[in-house]
């Protein structure tokens, strides 16, 4: 890539991250021998987790600048900056130190167990989408068109004052400054709000769209707005621009909060994670042979790879659960949960300790059903909570694995977004979750198939952009990369159900997912074979 490409590309990521770049830092730009957006985005992280909203100056490139740093070192130069090196030390700290644990290379972000509050009735879903809009509306404004976005009360307002001719120019002026009112002149106007519906008519699509203020109708008319709104899920933040034409509203554009391109964290030295879900012990078709394949693979004491397994994340529906759907009782091998659970934690055991291992519930897992979900409670879970390598989370739960940030989310709410979207399906489900990314949302559709808790927050918005998304729930694995983001389901470890056959869902079961953390490469570990190629 050439160096005006590369500065340009590192220039929008700083514009879409809500900052401005100095003059002489842009100039000091030219002069970094190392990956400038790496430097970049390192300075923009540090700015965020500091609160910090002032333009990017050399001094923050310098702080980041690795060839710098160590150009610095090597001379024994003792410069000013000294407190800003130990700054980036401390972030990019090697986890080869002798002082280095396990535990020292993981970190919970976020777990939502912690953060449940449910409210009661209308109370609580109000708070719930009023947390969604003001969460959503944050991330929008990180874009630079955000400050042209106008409350739906003062664009209806404005609109009903043109029709009276009421209002003078001078008036109008004042009510743009103090409303914030974009440059695209008196008939356009960008708003933001949650989308509430969407109506297919005979050549458009009627889109409803609400804030804090009001709700608008807006229609999409040409083929190209069409087809983007098509794509866009019910419960979603979007932000519009919108014409004026007499009686109706028109799109011109459309933008999601969608997450930005970007270079994704990287561990510092190489080592693994595991990416697994739906086990679904105690069913008929667990395919408990495959799963002793892989439970022997990672006890190998001669394979280099496995060697260098560090973590195994679990994504939900470890059992398969009791009266979870009508004649359940007729697939199962272990009719309750306490059976599932303990043959559960007899297989999970054979995990070697050196191996930290994270597990998040689903949807046939103990506890509620409702998303969020809190871990697996205590008292169904058998010994696990006695497992020192184990950390029980909720559904969704945010981790920092070597400093890769994973984020683990089960997928119930993907069966409603492959519903309700055109060209999905769940032969390909990384596709809808690329859908949830663009959406900076895990479970957007609120009253279809989805149980949705009424929290007083929503901590299904996707605040912090993840380097990888792992998902399972729809049985068939499925890789992808998204704007940097590394998207996986891993599949199943249960073969087709009656059910499923009835879907028309083929699923993928007995393979793992392996991914290098220093280099994002996924790999699939096929434990359907006596012989493994790794």
């Amino acid at each position: 890539m050439s160096i005006q490409k590369e500065i340009s590309n590192v220039l929008s990521f700083i514009s879409a991250n809500g900052y401005q770049i100095h003059p002489n830092a842009f100039i000091f730009l030219k002069d970094i021998d190392s990956n400038l957006m790496n430097v970049v985005q390192q300075v923009v992280k540090y700015k965020k987790q500091n609160k910090d909203n002032s333009v990017i100056s050399i001094d923050d490139l310098k702080i980041f600048n690795t060839s710098e740093y160590n150009y610095d070192v090597k001379k024994n130069k003792v410069k000013s900056n000294i407190k800003s090196s130990t700054i980036y030390k401390s972030i990019n700290s090697s986890i080869n130190d002798e002082s280095y644990s396990l535990k020292d290379s993981f970190k919970v972000i976020f777990d939502s167990t912690k953060s449940i509050n449910p409210g009661e009735g209308i109370t609580g879903f109000s708070s719930l989408f009023n947390s969604r809009f003001t969460k959503s509306l944050k991330i929008l404004s990180l874009r630079p068109d955000s400050k042209r976005i106008n409350k739906i009360a003062f664009v209806k307002k404005n609109q009903k004052m043109n029709k009276q001719h009421t209002k003078t120019k001078s008036e109008y002026n004042f009510n743009q400054i103090e409303n914030n009112t974009n440059s695209f002149g008196t008939n356009s106007s960008v708003i933001a709000g949650l989308l509430m519906s969407k109506r297919s008519k005979r050549n458009s699509i009627e889109l409803t769209i609400d804030d804090q203020s009001g709700i608008i109708n807006i229609l999409a008319v040409t083929d190209e707005t069409m087809k983007i709104v098509s794509k866009l899920t019910l419960d979603q933040m979007v932000m519009l621009e919108i014409e004026n034409k007499g009686v109706n509203y028109i799109v011109k554009n459309v933008y999601s909060p969608d997450i930005p391109d970007h270079i994704p964290n990287r561990s510092k030295t190489e080592s693994y994670v595991v990416l697994i879900s739906d086990l679904h012990v105690g069913s008929k078709y667990f395919k408990e042979i495959e799963f002793l394949r892989f439970l022997n693979w990672l006890n190998s004491s001669d394979n280099e790879i496995v060697s260098k397994i560090k973590f195994v994340c679990i994504c939900g529906d470890l059992i398969d659960g009791v009266g979870i759907f009508p004649n359940q009782d007729k697939e199962l091998k272990l009719n309750n949960i306490y059976k599932q659970i303990n043959h559960l934690t007899k297989l999970l055991e054979q995990i070697p300790d050196r191996i930290q291992v994270f597990v998040i519930p689903g949807n046939h897992d103990p506890g509620r059903r409702a998303l969020p979900q809190p871990a697996i409670p205590r008292k169904d879970s058998g010994k696990l909570y006695s497992f020192k390598n184990f950390v029980m989370l909720g559904n969704p739960s945010l981790l920092e694995l070597d400093g890769v940030k994973i984020l683990m989310y089960h997928g119930q709410g993907l069966d409603d977004i492959i519903a309700t979207t055109p060209g999905l399906s769940y032969s390909n489900p990384a596709d809808a979750m690329k859908i949830l990314l663009k959406a900076r949302h895990l479970s957007p559709i609120y009253g279809q198939r989805t149980p949705i808790s009424p929290e007083l927050e929503d901590m299904m918005v996707i605040s912090d952009i993840p380097d990888i998304l792992h998902s399972g729930h729809i049985h068939v694995m499925d890789v992808q990369n998204y704007r940097g983001t590394l998207i996986v389901n891993s599949g199943t470890w249960q073969n087709q159900t009656p059910f499923q056959q009835t879907m028309g869902i083929t699923p993928t079961p007995g393979i793992a997912i392996l991914v290098n953390l220093a280099t994002l490469r996924p790999f699939q570990i096929n434990f359907n074979q006596e012989y493994l190629s790794m």
